[in-house]
């Protein structure tokens, strides 16, 4: 059974009978290479519950209207049995690698205090870094969550250069895994938890506290009067231009000195970090920036357009655009953004509920209007005169990929999917995401593909459209998760290459001297470390038991999950790893959870195994719910076997995990090269490492009172462990 030592535990596109225009792609259809370009969109949290093109999506007043993600469905493949792992950075890890994160430590989504033990390694063989081998050029826009921020400097080896380590030729992100909370000031012009979403409504709207006139105030000093004579709600249509509204001002004059553009405001706001081509310029624009200011999604895409435009035709190219919505906190999406007649939610709380349900249906409408742009202002696609899509992907020269990084978030998880039972788990509502893949090979779109996929395959995806054999181009100590793709476009009768699924959730290594503090989610049933402050814990719909949260006695904290149990007398689990495999019709479960006993954690820890029966019908699929599970001491002669067959095949992948000390990139060889490595993570001139100094890294294997756990630093007790193994080769 795999699970880290519990010491280091705290942790697309055209729609059918339509012609052809004139002119479509033609610059794209033409390139200077033969080659096919890629563009992987990934959204966050819209699990395949969100999409009426599955035949999910929820009750029929609640469904998100999506016609450019359906058409580019339409033109292409549907796989309808996919699975991520059960939150963003895992995922996202294991596209860009190949590689189930039990081999990589990339366990949960990266957050401050992580350790770069389960942050992306530089050592790991990247897509960008393969595709190079066909002179491919790359960028990441967007959201990729492969690492802490700059809030956590210290676990952070390249600091903003970390997207170019990765292999990117070009970056224009951020570090920080989802939106910021929602800045409940407005920009600093009232007390914290005043405006809920963000800006100020109009009186209307809320009588006490809104505004039908004042200031928009621009992050450069630009100003102008706005008020419901023009637009419907002015500090909403101030908060999309990216300013800061002062409600009833009647002039500009001076800048008020009590405006904070510093403060992000949720998906409204971003902390930009750009890699330039040049591999080493490095621009940052804060939120204090003008150009940082703005809907998130929209941000994105405009971005991934840039760049896409700017390629001269000499080289294929890969695009890896991460959306961020439909992450918490969930705000007002743009109005063009949405679709005609959608409920008007300018007084919304963005607290309630049932708010933030219909605030979610239209992130998701807002995504798919911006797919839709991003695909026309890239000339892969027109709009009709009825402002439908026309997309041939057979008339264009690139590949694009529609996914999501994980399931959806509990508070916004569809009808008849598992809201208990959501991101963060390994349950079916927690990893099973919607992929679209649409391109000028597919043969006979508009199809679907039932087999099972798991988002590590677009590793080897990536691979076939450059014509790359990623298992002849990765040494094989490297081992591979990822399985074929391409022939299931190509073969529309193709049977089945993956015969099981995989997924895996676990806590993310810590210091040997951070502590952390437990974050209670009632919707999920489980308390958990991964959320590392109130904010974060809060903003997930948490109850924060760390420092300034819900403990009242002194010290004023908890420290453990059990004593979270203890006080609530509820016995929540705190999952350790919760790991999911399945075959074509049945699933395990395996929960390693904390053992609490009066309020402490104690050996061994638990280990429960549940048993399930899954399916993908269509409208209602059966899922992994608590009331479906197979009782394991009274299973069929069948079911014995299948369930024995999984636990065997999940005890093969744990099990082929090697330990190699000393070993810090990934190679399997304990030699000269991890030696010369540890030096230029301990060296304070090393011009590849500008945060080294014996900072955290991927050579902290131990500290000097614990042999088992890292502490942060990468020093002489780490060096002493590669020279008590050097010669050792990991089988």
């Amino acid at each position: 059974m795999f699970h880290l030592k519990k010491n280091y535990v705290y942790g697309l596109l055209a729609l059918l009978g339509f012609s052809a225009i004139p002119g479509l792609v033609q610059a794209a259809a033409k390139p200077n290479h033969p080659l096919p370009n890629i563009i992987s969109i990934v959204t966050d949290d819209t699990g395949i519950d969100q999409y009426t093109i599955f035949g999910y999506g929820g009750n029929e007043d609640e469904q998100a209207k999506t016609p450019n993600i359906d058409a580019i469905a339409r033109a292409g493949v549907r796989f309808r049995n996919t699975w991520s792992h059960p939150s963003c950075g895992p995922t996202r890890a294991s596209i860009l690698n190949g590689r189930y994160t039990l081999r990589t430590n990339v366990l949960s989504a990266p957050v401050p205090p992580d350790l770069p033990n389960s942050q992306t390694s530089p050592f790991e063989y990247m897509i960008p870094k393969i595709l190079k081998q066909k002179n491919y050029v790359s960028a990441a826009i967007g959201k990729m969550h492969q690492s802490t921020d700059m809030r956590d400097k210290a676990n952070l080896p390249y600091l903003n250069e970390t997207y170019r380590k990765l292999g990117f030729d070009y970056f224009e992100g951020y570090l920080e895994g989802g939106p910021a909370p929602i800045d409940t000031t407005a920009g600093g012009i009232a007390a914290s938890g005043t405006y809920g979403c963000g800006f100020v409504p109009s009186v209307k709207d809320n009588p006490t506290k809104g505004a039908d006139t004042g200031a928009c105030w621009g992050a450069q000093g630009s100003c102008e009067l706005i008020s419901t004579a023009t637009v419907t709600t002015p500090g909403r249509a101030c908060l999309e231009k990216g300013g800061i509204f002062v409600p009833n001002a009647t002039t500009c004059g001076t800048m008020p000195s009590n405006l904070n553009f510093s403060t992000q405001n949720g998906h409204y706001t971003g902390n930009w970090v750009i890699n330039r081509e040049d591999g080493k310029t490095t621009e940052t624009q804060p939120p204090s920036d003008a150009r940082a200011r703005g809907f998130k999604t929209q941000q994105e895409v405009t971005r991934a357009v840039a760049w896409i435009n700017r390629q001269s035709g000499d080289n294929p190219w890969m695009l890896s655009l991460g959306l961020a919505a439909i992450h918490e906190p969930v705000q007002q999406s743009p109005k063009p953004l949405v679709s005609a007649g959608a409920p008007a939610t300018d007084a919304y709380n963005c607290i309630d509920q049932t708010q933030k349900r219909q605030l979610a249906t239209q992130m998701v409408e807002a995504i798919d209007h911006e797919v839709g742009r991003l695909l026309v202002e890239a000339k892969l696609a027109t709009y009709n005169s009825d402002g439908s899509l026309n997309y041939q992907p057979e008339k264009t020269n690139t590949y694009v990929i529609f996914t999501s990084d994980n399931g959806t978030w509990t508070t916004s998880v569809r009808t008849p999917f598992d809201a208990e039972r959501a991101k963060g788990t390994a349950y079916q509502t927690g990893v099973w995401v919607p992929l679209i893949i649409a391109g000028p090979g597919v043969k006979a779109p508009g199809r679907e593909v039932n087999h099972m996929v798991n988002l590590t395959d677009l590793y080897t995806f990536f691979g076939e459209v450059a014509d790359i054999d990623v298992r002849q181009a990765v040494p094989k100590t490297r081992q591979l998760d990822s399985e074929k793709l391409m022939p299931y476009l190509l073969n529309p009768k193709k049977a089945a290459i993956r015969h099981t699924n995989f997924t895996l959730q676990g806590n993310n290594i810590r210091a040997s001297s951070t502590v952390s503090h437990p974050c209670l989610i009632p919707g999920l049933n489980q308390c958990t470390y991964s959320l590392p402050s109130k904010e974060v814990c809060e903003d997930q719909t948490g109850i924060w038991y760390g420092p300034g949260g819900a403990v009242t006695a002194d010290p004023g904290y908890y420290t453990s999950c059990c004593q979270v149990n203890q006080a609530t007398g509820i016995n929540y689990l705190s999952s350790i790893t919760s790991t999911g495999i399945r075959n074509k019709n049945y699933k395990l479960v395996q929960q390693v959870g904390e053992n609490c006993v009066n309020g402490a954690r104690v050996d061994p820890d638990l280990v429960m195994n549940e048993f399930y029966q899954v399916n993908q019908d269509v409208e209602n699929p059966k899922l992994d719910r608590a009331d479906a599970m197979l009782p394991l001491d009274a299973l069929t002669k069948e079911q014995k076997r299948q369930y024995q067959s999984l636990v065997n095949k999940l005890a093969r992948i744990e099990n082929s995990v090697v330990p190699c000390p000393g070993d810090g990139n990934m190679d399997k060889v304990v030699d000269q090269k991890d030696l010369d490595d540890w030096v230029s993570f301990t060296s304070t001139a090393n011009p590849t490492t500008p945060n080294g100094g014996g900072k955290g890294s991927w050579y902290d294997f131990a500290g000097p009172t614990d042999s088992t756990r890292p502490d942060g630093l990468t020093d002489e007790v780490d060096k002493k462990i590669i020279e008590a193994n050097l010669g050792k080769r990991c089988k």
